[in-house]
């Protein structure tokens, strides 16, 4: 932390903390109207076409109107914190201290609560400004146990989120998470570790490893944000406090309909229940396909 009174000049207490000069007077600008704007299509359009990158993002942009530029585009997708998911080579190196962990859920028969609890962080547009939604889900029941809103990408509201959970519901066999920063930092593993969870990771850019936390973002955003203009972080807490309350709190069963909502099932179990059904009553009308 640097002092402008100390008698110490600012270039030697630069020099002295290994950062530039030039950093010490830099002011960060606001988002323009029009960038929010652009960042909220790019957010939906992730949602429609999450294996588009800055380039194909660009040519659908273009054809609405959008006359960002590839580089711009990809700026702002990497302010969002999102990516195109498609296999890549494995050419990158996780930073010192930040492990990547071994995916432990493929072929495991989830069968009981707590048995794995997944996480992640999301893109949550507002009126002016954006803010970002942590939460935690349990793989069996498919309920929210916690979540967090959050103005930065940082590991502390995650940490929260997952001492929330734990408090209410004691604590899972495994926790899984996708390879961000904040999931590999030494801090947020030190509180697995610390529970005795087991640590389980996605493959880079492989989204069907938690691929029931993709479609509780889906849910969410189509049935929720994407209807609203929240004016501000308060005012998006309340509803989304609200919105989760209502569709996963407790037993997943539909407060006006008294059915279990179909987004809460498993799709192949759905398919292969229907098919048995249909196969006891061929005269059973056909359930819509999730």
């Amino acid at each position: 932390m640097t002092n402008r009174d100390h008698k110490l000049s600012l270039s030697r207490q630069a020099n002295l903390l290994g950062i530039s000069r030039g950093s010490l007077y830099y002011e960060p600008r606001p988002v323009s109207d029009d960038d929010l704007k652009l960042m909220r299509r790019i957010d939906e359009l992730h949602m429609e076409y999450p294996f588009a990158g800055g380039r194909m993002m660009k040519g659908l942009l273009r054809q609405e109107g959008f006359t960002a530029g590839r580089l711009h585009v990809a700026t702002c997708m990497k302010r969002m914190g999102i990516q195109a998911l498609y296999r890549r080579p494995n050419t990158s190196k996780p930073a010192p201290g930040h492990k990547v962990y071994p995916y432990l859920l493929r072929k495991l028969a989830v069968t009981r609560p707590n048995q794995v609890w997944a996480m992640d962080i999301t893109y949550i547009p507002m009126a002016r400004g954006f803010v970002y939604l942590v939460a935690v889900l349990d793989w069996f029941s498919r309920k929210v146990l916690a979540w967090r809103l959050s103005t930065t990408l940082e590991t502390g509201p995650c940490i929260k989120a997952l001492q929330d959970a734990m408090r209410r519901h004691g604590k899972p066999e495994i926790m899984n998470t996708d390879q961000g920063s904040q999931f590999t930092s030494i801090d947020f593993i030190k509180t697995l570790k610390d529970a005795e969870i087991q640590i389980s990771m996605d493959g880079k850019g492989a989204w069907r490893d938690n691929v029931f936390v993709e479609r509780l973002w889906r849910t969410i955003k189509y049935e929720e944000v994407y209807l609203r203009a929240y004016d501000s972080v308060s005012a998006a807490r309340e509803r989304l406090r609200r919105y989760l309350m209502f569709t996963t709190a407790g037993d997943p069963i539909h407060r006006w309909t008294g059915r279990r909502p179909i987004r809460h099932i498993s799709t192949r179990r759905h398919q292969s229940r229907w098919r048995h059904n249909r196969a006891e009553n061929p005269l059973k009308k056909r359930l819509p396909t999730v």
